[in-house]
């Protein structure tokens, strides 16, 4: 019941004196159990794609801390992949994958209500959890925002500065906007996919937002993550969206508002005194501890975590990372988090 998940209730707008906590990527590489999963897999493609696996990694977090939420183990490039992408992970460099550039290159992509064949495993990865996860966790979903999930579809890998997504864009408008639409299309049908599966949350990820300027930022992060939030509450209308447009700076005002999400993510670039006067003021705030205390653990972990508390104390929050666990973290510093959080 939705009364005795604190994760829930804060996205609701309610303010509870210890707020809820997860991480984002806290099923990973800094967890040994996580390691040893995955080498029973064999690689991480095949992990995201073996549900009784897949559901375990998202499990041992939970096992381990007790995290409030639970989010799916999968990756944001699944969908161009099931758009029919060709995809790949070069071990310590990242992924790779078949470029989209031209009008040819786009017409051979599937349409988006073909996905869900290869996606399959991940809502039965889903269903897993329903039944799986303690009574009091909530479920969270997940994709890549249509900008983020185009740059490494246009640039075959992630770079530094979206060059060739924003190349792309400026030197081919037509492809790219059939691009963005057709990646928004497969978006809104695979988050309602894991919603009917299980999600109590869905989350979208919007990594490289910060890279779009002016007009840009409301064309391609505002109005596509507007779009997927309306037909997601049009389809369930019960189901809280959490947007995170990283890197977003001053246009993280206002932002609830303009895409109807019920909660921002903040990454840790923004003081979270400015985020609870600018951004909380419209609503649930997610955030913003710095990933690097995770590694670096100490007193400052503890300061900045309480810091972070006080800030947001006044309204709904819930208490996370301003951006994903490293692999070099250290498990105890993740403990002294969570006790830092839930004891003071």
């Amino acid at each position: 019941m939705a009364e005795n998940k604190k994760m829930l209730r804060a996205l609701a707008g309610e303010v509870l004196d210890v707020p809820p906590i997860w991480m984002m990527r806290q099923a990973g590489r800094y967890l040994p159990e996580y390691r040893a999963t995955r080498e029973q897999a064999g690689d991480f493609l095949s992990l995201c794609y073996n549900s009784d696996l897949a559901a375990e990694v998202t499990l041992q977090p939970i096992r381990r801390y007790g995290f409030d939420a639970a989010i799916l183990f999968a990756d944001i490039l699944l969908v161009p992949q099931a758009l029919g992408a060709d995809l790949w992970f070069v071990t310590g460099e990242g992924p790779r994958l078949s470029t989209i550039t031209t009008q040819a290159e786009f017409d051979a992509l599937k349409p988006a209500a073909d996905i869900h064949e290869t996606l399959s495993p991940i809502y039965e990865t889903l269903r897993i959890l329903t039944g799986a996860l303690p009574a009091d966790t909530t479920l969270i979903g997940f994709a890549g925002a249509p900008w983020t999930v185009a740059t490494y579809m246009i640039a075959g890998r992630g770079t530094p500065d979206q060059g060739p997504a924003h190349a792309l864009k400026d030197q081919n408008r037509t492809v790219f906007d059939a691009l963005m639409a057709r990646i928004t299309e497969a978006t809104i049908d695979y988050l309602s996919m894991q919603i009917e599966a299980g999600a109590e949350v869905v989350k979208i990820f919007d990594s490289w937002a910060g890279s779009l300027k002016g007009d840009d930022f409301e064309k391609y992060a505002v109005a596509p993550c507007r779009q997927i939030t309306a037909a997601l509450k049009a389809r369930h209308p019960s189901i809280p969206v959490i947007g995170f447009p990283r890197e977003a700076g001053e246009a993280y005002v206002g932002f609830a508002r303009a895409t109807g999400v019920d909660c921002v993510a903040l990454d840790n670039s923004v003081d979270p005194v400015w985020a609870a006067a600018n951004v909380q003021v419209d609503g649930c705030v997610q955030g913003n501890l710095a990933s690097s205390h995770m590694v670096t653990g100490g007193q400052a972990l503890v300061d900045d975590t309480r810091a972070i508390l006080r800030a947001f104390a006044g309204g709904p929050h819930i208490f996370n990372l301003g951006h994903g666990i490293t692999p070099d973290a250290d498990p105890d510093n993740v403990q002294r988090m969570i006790d830092t959080v839930r004891k003071g």
